[in-house]
């Protein structure tokens, strides 16, 4: 379960636009993640900048990186993102469960990254 500060660590890291950017892309690339060259292309950022913004994220827990041979591979760690909106939802029914309807239809399943079927 996370707390207020590592909350506030996590909002702050995804505050900046790169990096809810770079985020996204690697929910969508799901576990075995992107190398640091392809997220530089898909959120059109320089090496030098993108390695910052991946710095502050991996700092906060919302990415890991591992080396797969030359190139480092970062992907997105799924809990810490659903700790975070538990976070945000953990008390917000209070007893009425219709206050939260409209963020629980909002992601009706986490089946992962849609992929066409093979064809």
């Amino acid at each position: 379960m996370i707390d207020e500060p590592q909350a506030l660590s996590a909002f702050a890291a995804l505050s900046q636009a790169t990096r809810l950017r770079i985020v996204r892309r690697l929910v969508e690339a799901g576990p075995e993640g992107m190398a640091a060259g392809a997220i530089a292309q898909a959120v059109d950022a320089s090496t030098s900048n993108l390695s910052f913004h991946l710095k502050e994220l991996e700092r906060a827990g919302l990415i890991q990186s591992r080396r797969q041979s030359r190139s480092i591979i970062y992907r997105a760690v799924y809990g810490a993102l659903g700790d975070l909106v538990g976070f945000l939802m953990r008390d917000c029914c209070q007893g009425h469960p219709e206050v939260c309807a409209p963020a629980a239809l909002a992601v009706p399943t986490c089946a992962g990254p849609s992929k066409p079927p093979p064809g």
